[in-house]
This record gives structure tokens, C-alpha cells and sequence, in this order.
């Protein structure tokens, strides 16, 4: 797997927001099988910064229903990206505070 396959797209909610302007941390949807080590290598190859920690969480599926049909939605992994304080700011972030 290739660092953009790793990294599927940031996630960007007031909350997320919260924690990229006073921890630098950062919200990203990853691939489902992306360990934390792989996470944080293409964290730091695709933006060209220094990583300090990487949590994960894995979504569940939410019930949703269409009229008298109802199914789930498709789980999926998210990952907190926490930078060391020494490295810069991503630069795509800062267009959005």
C-alpha cells in the first residue's frame, strides 16, 4: 500500500477543528487494515512532517433505513495524528480555522 492509500481523506468537524489549533492534532479517515506505524509513516511522507503518536478508533456501520428498507452504513477506521512540537503545522489545516 502506497501513503495515499493509507490515507483516505481529512476529517474536518468542529471538534477536529478544536484539537488542530491547540494540540496539533489531527483527524484523518484511514484504510481499515492501516496499522498505527504505517499511519504515521504516510502522515509524514505525504505532508512532510514529524509525527509523535498515532491513535486509532474503528466506526461502526449506522443503521439507516430507506422507507421500509433498512441496512447499515460501511464501517471504517479513524485516526488522531498527534505531531511533535518541534515540527510544522499542516498547511492544508489552515485554510479551514
Amino acid at each position: 500500500m502506497t501513503a495515499r492509500d493509507i490515507i483516505i481523506k481529512p476529517i474536518i468537524t468542529e471538534k477536529s477543528m478544536a484539537g488542530v489549533a491547540t494540540e496539533k492534532k489531527y483527524t484523518f479517515k484511514v484504510d481499515k487494515k492501516a496499522t498505527k506505524i504505517q499511519i504515521a509513516k504516510a502522515v509524514e511522507e505525504i505532508f512532510g512532517v514529524n509525527v509523535a503518536k498515532v491513535n486509532t478508533v474503528s466506526v461502526r456501520g449506522r443503521m439507516r433505513r430507506q422507507g421500509r428498507y433498512q441496512g447499515y452504513t460501511p464501517s471504517w477506521k479513524k485516526a488522531y495524528v498527534t505531531l511533535t512540537e518541534k515540527s510544522k503545522t499542516i498547511e492544508f489545516f489552515e485554510g479551514m480555522m
